[in-house]
């Protein structure tokens, strides 16, 4: 037998080569595709990284299990002024001052525990060392072993600046706040005018006159008792006695006396109120009874108002609130105002309050007869600057800071209209010191 295979069959082993070399072709095509989309994409990823790495503002720097520097990035490189390829290979302690050298050299060993958070360290920086925030944690490769570290820091000088501008802000807020509520009481002390100088003008005037009366009595007396020390008794005795009308000073001056203390009294009432409302200390805080703090700063208001004004009280005899009298005065009467503002050109304007205690404090309810508030004003009723005045008659603070005193005094303000038309607002008040109980 001929070992010479037949044509036909060469030409099919041909074929069978050629169409091997076309599929081996076929493939190397396509790993050439694959293979330059993986590098298109290994490039955008580089790219993707080496942004991420540039536009950060922390520092950070990635390094082998013996502290050998693997990667930096620009923040680091400005903060020191040096090259990323004077700092690869070199070992991280060498960024760090003598001081930092005893906790850099246990990053290592640490790191196999657990994580390093908020280490505060010494960077030597370009012109003067740098206290950084660092934080470091373990590297690990794609089989879950421990290769190196990475170190994230960020310098505290800026957090420093950040803090002191914050506190700064803070600072001159609550400047300005204390400023606002020192503008809004002096303007509810010019409302406070027109009411206090009619208070105080009755018992002045009362004492002007009586003053007047024992000044001419005290005349009389010293007229009468001079002349017993020159002429002694005797016939005309009952003459200037009748004459200087003795008898009937005698009888006065009791009534006159008396009517002097009360108007000094009342005076020296009203002084102490207006006092207590114009206090801006804070450290005043102490229970007191609500129900003539509240009916003082009714009547004081209300003598801005019209005469036609009906107050209506529902309280009873005593409500024992903790917490700066001023102060709730100062919102009491702002509330007070608020409702004769909205009754303004009513006919009839009518002022119903009501009061009660509950468990741990007492609750008063300021109720105005006039149109109420829009639903849309209600959720920003108590905003700074807000007002539905026209220009020129408030500055939209009384209620802003009305709550912010109401809430600093632990306590709560809130407005409503009420079902039968008008607005109301309701306050609640703690009728106890911080720390005691109820049956305390």
């Amino acid at each position: 037998m001929s070992d010479v295979l037949p044509f036909a069959a060469q030409e099919t082993a041909w074929i069978e080569v050629i169409h091997k070399m076309d599929e081996t072709y076929a493939d190397l095509v396509r790993y050439q595709v694959e293979l330059e989309k993986k590098n298109v994409a290994l490039e955008e990823a580089q790219h993707f990284l080496a942004s991420i790495l540039a536009s950060m503002t922390d520092v950070l720097i990635v390094c082998d299990l013996t502290g050998a520097i693997q990667q930096v990035n620009r923040a680091l490189e400005d903060l020191t002024g040096l090259s990323a390829d004077q700092l690869l290979g070199r070992p991280f302690q060498s960024l760090f001052t003598k001081d930092s050298q005893l906790l850099v050299d246990g990053f290592a060993q640490c790191i196999r525990d657990k994580a390093i958070h908020d280490c505060v360290l010494q960077l030597r920086g370009r012109d003067e060392p740098v206290p950084v925030d660092i934080n470091c944690t373990s590297r690990y490769d794609h089989r879950k072993r421990l290769v190196g570290m990475v170190l994230l820091g960020r310098p505290v000088g800026e957090l420093h600046k950040a803090y002191r501008a914050l506190n700064q802000a803070h600072t001159e807020l609550k400047t300005a706040q204390k400023q606002l509520v020192q503008s809004e009481k002096m303007a509810s002390l010019g409302r406070l005018v027109a009411g206090v100088a009619h208070e105080l003008n009755n018992p002045i005037s009362f004492i002007y006159g009586n003053v007047h009366a024992l000044d001419r009595y005290a005349r009389r007396l010293a007229r009468y008792i001079a002349f017993f020390h020159e002429q002694g008794p005797g016939a005309d005795q009952d003459r200037l006695r009748g004459e200087l009308r003795i008898d009937r000073i005698l009888d006065d001056l009791s009534p006159l006396i008396t009517g002097t203390m009360e108007g000094a009294e009342r005076v020296r009432d009203i002084v102490q109120g207006l006092r207590q409302f114009s206090s801006g200390k804070q450290g005043e805080y102490a229970l007191f009874d609500v129900e003539p703090v509240l009916r003082r700063a009714v009547h004081w208001v209300s003598k801005g108002g019209p005469e036609s004004l009906e107050v209506d009280y529902d309280l009873p005899a005593s409500l024992r609130v903790f917490g700066h009298a001023g102060q709730i005065q100062q919102v009491l009467m702002n509330l007070v105002q608020n409702a004769l503002d909205a009754m303004a050109g009513m006919e009839h304007p009518h002022l119903k309050i009501r009061g009660g205690e509950e468990e741990g404090g007492v609750w008063l309810q300021v109720r105005d007869f006039g149109p109420g508030i829009a639903e849309a004003d209600l959720v920003q009723i108590f905003d700074p600057f807000f007002t539905t005045k026209p220009v020129g008659s408030g500055t939209g603070l009384g209620l802003a800071i009305s709550y912010g005193i109401v809430n600093e005094h632990g306590g709560r303000l809130e407005a409503h209209n009420h079902p039968q038309g008008g607005a109301m607002f309701r306050l609640d008040l703690p009728s106890l010191r911080p720390g005691d109980s109820v049956g305390g």
